[in-house]
């Protein structure tokens, strides 16, 4: 098993980079087929994902992006391909949210 582990420092505050989740969450959904489960919190939120062969969880604080996956034995192989992939994203997102972002709704469950 492979691990990955990105973190981004941002200065966004929950409300917002919570948007930014959202829309990493609906991405991930839709390009690779991730089911994403949404749970919000007070202080911090948390973006639980998987698919056959990878899953992990991306935490949302106001100040920060945690990103922790495990990859199958398959999907290993394909480690720095997939962590450039998830990094591209999410700065793609970030730089994004510095202009005024456009709510979509996502298909991510909220946990209950």
């Amino acid at each position: 098993m492979a691990d990955i582990h990105i973190e981004r420092k941002h200065s966004l505050g929950l409300a917002k980079a919570r948007k930014v989740a959202f829309q990493w969450a609906e991405q991930v959904e839709e390009e690779f087929d991730m089911e994403c489960i949404y749970a919000e919190g007070s202080e911090a939120d948390e973006v639980s994902f998987k698919r056959s062969g990878v899953a992990g969880t991306l935490v949302v604080t106001p100040n920060s992006f945690d990103l922790r996956a495990k990859l199958g034995f398959l999907l290993g192989v394909f480690k720095e391909k997939i962590e450039g992939e998830i990094v591209k994203n999410l700065d793609t997102l970030l730089a994004k949210s510095a202009s005024a972002p456009t709510a979509k709704k996502t298909t991510a469950r909220k946990k209950a």
